[in-house]
């Protein structure tokens, strides 16, 4: 490979099968994911042009957005849900896809689900009719979310026609205080550069900060990129990546895991590579993040007040339409409002480290009354994790309950919906209107922010607890 190149550019340049001029590039891709909502038509398409499914072997069905977590084993009320779930298994047997349905073991969240066995590995590209497919990013892969008729053209011929984005570096230094975690540190980029700041750039994240976060705290990170406006993320894979994937299913091993690895370990920006934007931040300035407004990047520090309008990236009737939904005020602190609901779990925080983070801060203490807690796992693997680490029976005593896998609150298209007018704090990636549920008003938070609200029944400042415990 010649010098100068950024891990975007090798990656993305390795797979060009053909370059289109003045148009985009055609990109060959090694992973497909689909799932129940976005593939139904995809497939309908094929089966309409009379052609089959080129690599089905490089593409991996589950079931997540729409099922329920809660009796999984019975038949599915909702006859949209149920019969998209059909028809997922249905085009999956006829095109001899692997399929992980409701009730298999491997069944879960797509993009838990990719990393957990292997099937995300360093230097691929990977798609998935699903924004959040920026996830798999922090293996080193080029990984992001394409639509239905995307879906259908890399069914029918393994490759995607791209515009190639352009290259932005976000480097954070130093070291995270104490309660902040990986989802702080995307929330906090998200507040400086808005929902828009990134668009038409594929970001690579770079620093200290980076390095020293696990692979569960860099999946969380690149799962956020799409919320800034960028095409996805990226990390380079280094021996926590390798460590990470080594002996998972879908991972190569003996003779092929060598070769691999000759390849993975040329996966590094070059030192004179040169990006079309670059961002610096200090780690230490970040503190547990929360949202306020309606929209990903209306995020503060949680110890601070709402800004003015004035202040604000966005127009101020934008901006004061977003607090009038929210029922909040400009120049008011959030701390001490009371909330309804907390939702623990998605493709953003579902994983078995969340888990830790929230279980760490509820031991010892009870459920608030009027908190109704959603603790829903990103798939099996974390569900056995939560039980076999003791988690579970530390939850329970606490007074909290667990739900089978799924989606679930993130996206209000199952029946875990948030009632209008309530107020939830919510690990997942989005707070749009009527995102979690027609009027339903979300502040995303970390999973330590979220186990905070959960035991005191309002915004609570994490580290204050932490405090609590580390007296005791």
């Amino acid at each position: 490979m010649s010098a100068n190149k950024t891990l975007f550019d090798k990656v993305w340049d390795s797979h060009v099968v053909h370059k289109i001029e003045n148009g985009p590039d055609v990109l060959f891709i090694d992973r497909h994911m689909i799932h129940e909502v976005t593939s139904p038509v995809a497939f309908l398409g094929l089966k309409n042009r009379g052609i089959g499914v080129l690599y089905n072997n490089r593409t991996f069905a589950t079931a997540d957005h729409n099922t329920p977590t809660k009796n999984q084993h019975l038949p599915v009320e909702d006859p949209l849900s149920a019969n998209q779930l059909k028809m997922l298994e249905e085009n999956a047997n006829e095109h001899g896809i692997s399929y992980w349905g409701l009730g298999h073991e491997k069944n879960g969240i797509v993009h838990v689900v990719g990393p957990e066995y292997g099937i995300t590995q360093p230097g691929a590209t990977i798609v998935c009719g699903d924004s959040h497919t920026s996830t798999h990013g922090a293996f080193g892969a080029i990984a992001f979310g394409i639509g239905t008729s995307e879906v259908e053209m890399v069914l029918a011929t393994q490759c995607i026609m791209q515009p190639k984005p352009k290259r932005m570096r976000i480097n954070i230094n130093g070291e995270l205080s104490k309660g902040v975690t990986p989802k702080d540190v995307a929330l906090f980029i998200i507040s400086q550069l808005t929902t828009s700041g990134a668009t038409g750039y594929f970001v690579e994240y770079a620093g200290d900060i980076f390095r020293n976060m696990s692979m569960e705290g860099r999946m969380t990170v690149c799962n956020l990129s799409i919320e800034m406006g960028a095409r996805g993320g990226m990390i380079a894979p280094d021996e926590k990546t390798f460590e990470y994937i080594k002996g998972r299913e879908f991972t190569p091993t003996g003779e092929a895991w060598d070769k691999a690895m000759a390849y993975w370990e040329t996966l590094y920006t070059d030192a004179d590579a040169i990006f079309d934007k670059e961002l610096t931040f200090d780690g230490s300035q970040i503190e547990p993040m929360i949202t306020y407004g309606t929209n990903p990047g209306m995020g503060m520090g949680i110890s601070k007040e709402i800004p003015m309008a004035t202040a604000t990236q966005g127009g101020a009737s934008s901006y004061k339409k977003s607090l009038e939904y929210m029922k909040f005020n400009e120049g008011e602190s959030m701390m001490g409002k009371t909330i309804d609901y907390v939702f623990l779990g998605s493709c953003t925080n579902g994983r078995i480290e969340d888990f830790r983070a929230f279980t760490s801060l509820v031991k010892g203490r009870k459920k608030a009354d009027n908190v109704t807690a959603w603790l829903v796992p990103g798939s099996h693997k974390v569900e056995a994790a939560i039980k076999e680490e003791g988690l579970l029976d530390i939850l329970t005593e606490a007074g909290f309950e667990l739900r089978e896998p799924g989606c679930s609150a993130c996206l209000a298209m199952n029946e875990d919906k948030i009632p209008a007018g309530k107020l939830a704090v919510s690990t997942s990636n989005r707070n749009f209107e009527g995102r979690q549920g027609p009027g339903a008003r979300t502040i995303l938070a970390s999973p330590l922010v979220a186990a905070a609200a959960a035991v005191t029944g309002k915004v609570t400042d994490p580290r204050e607890l932490m405090e609590e415990v580390a007296i005791h």
